[in-house]
């Protein structure tokens, strides 16, 4: 007998998603230290004092299960927000949100249309549920096509993911595309508006999704507190949709999925504007300055409103991606997403961008 005869056909098709190694690994590897990690679209900052104290406050209570419920994490967001409680669901990240729907809606038969290449998760919860994943090319300019994504949907669509803005791009679309897609889409289709860069956005027209769930019960909003909150290591994402809709994503969600720690931190840092603020300006600082060097060096990029650049390199860029790291500078290479010539360079402290830059400049100079 065979192991992979017991599994169910679709699970067999699935790639899994390819985790980066160890910063710590990678130098042991390489012989090298003092790495940077310009890869992942982590806040460089880190989390905000109010955040950390939280978190080590909630250690005391570490030999109980965590509020089921994010109870005090849901009460303060929906006052924030302005929605009711009910309207809030809460995951291990934004991933497992994308989980939970897809165990809801998705099924062998069915298929998701999102745009292509986008969050790698998409193909993967869809495929994980038997369904078929229908990917849609961005434009010229590394852009949603609205047209294209509604001419794919047919009567077995359920889904329709939109990262926006758009990863590995940072591209993004603004009101008037984003309702069109909204008016143009069935009813019984899900829109599921993945929103987890919306803090860094420069562009002052970005969708404002409430209000369109406020008009059409079957869109959905994705954030998460892993990226400007900088809480990536706790795991903790939210979603914001019509209650009934999120009341059925609750049914499949599991007990005590949020833990503790996770939801005392992003209460901490909710509550730290301050410091919110402070990263975000450090991100559009870095964002321009990077631009400004690509700029000089001769190199196109896509304009980003998340924290990050999508800059084409040329033809070695695999190469280059390796000789950065010897050089102790982490970016991310994107040929498993058909981008072969291009890197992605998540914005850092100033002094990790100055030798991101000086590493560039001294790899094409070569």
């Amino acid at each position: 007998m065979k192991i992979a005869d017991l599994m169910k056909p679709h699970i067999l098709e699935l790639e899994a998603y390819p985790p980066g190694k160890p910063v710590e690994e990678l130098e042991r590897e390489l012989g090298i230290s003092g790495s940077i990690k310009l890869a992942s679209n982590e806040s460089p900052l880190g989390p905000s004092r109010r955040a950390l104290e939280a978190a080590v406050q909630a250690t005391e209570g570490l030999n109980r299960y965590p509020d089921g419920s994010s109870y005090y994490l849901r009460e303060a967001l929906a006052s924030q927000l302005g929605v009711a409680p009910e309207a809030l669901i809460f995951g291990t990240g934004s991933s497992e949100l994308l989980e939970i729907l897809a165990k809801c809606v998705l099924g062998p038969g069915d298929e998701a249309v999102f745009p292509w290449p986008s969050f790698a998760m998409y193909p993967i919860v869809t495929r994980g549920m038997g369904a078929k994943p229908v990917e849609v090319a961005l434009d010229s300019d590394f852009r949603f096509d609205v047209a294209s994504v509604l001419s794919a949907v047919t009567d077995r669509t359920r889904v329709v993911f939109l990262a926006n803005p758009n990863n590995p791009t940072g591209t993004s679309i603004g009101q008037a595309e984003f309702d069109v897609l909204v008016d143009g889409l069935p009813e019984r289709v899900i829109l599921v508006h993945d929103e987890a860069y919306l803090d860094y956005v420069r562009r002052d027209d970005f969708p404002d999704t409430l209000a369109a769930i406020r008009r059409r019960p079957t869109v959905l909003s994705l954030r998460t507190f892993s990226k400007v909150y900088g809480l990536a290591g706790l795991r903790v994402g939210y979603a914001i949709g019509d209650p009934e809709l999120v009341g059925y994503l609750e049914r499949a969600r599991h007990p005590f999925n949020v833990n503790s720690m996770a939801q005392a931190a992003a209460l901490g840092a909710l509550r730290d504007a301050d410091h919110l603020a402070r990263v975000r300006e450090l991100t559009h600082r870095g964002l321009e300055k990077l631009e400004r060097a690509f700029d000089e060096l001769g190199l196109a990029w896509a304009r980003s409103d998340a924290n990050y650049v999508l800059v084409e390199v040329g033809d070695d860029a695999a190469g280059l991606y390796q000789r950065l790291l010897r050089r102790g500078v982490i970016t991310r290479a994107l040929g498993a997403f058909g981008l072969s010539s291009h890197l992605r360079v998540t914005v850092g402290l100033p002094e990790e961008n100055d030798r991101f830059i000086e590493a560039l400049r001294a790899e094409l100079g070569r």
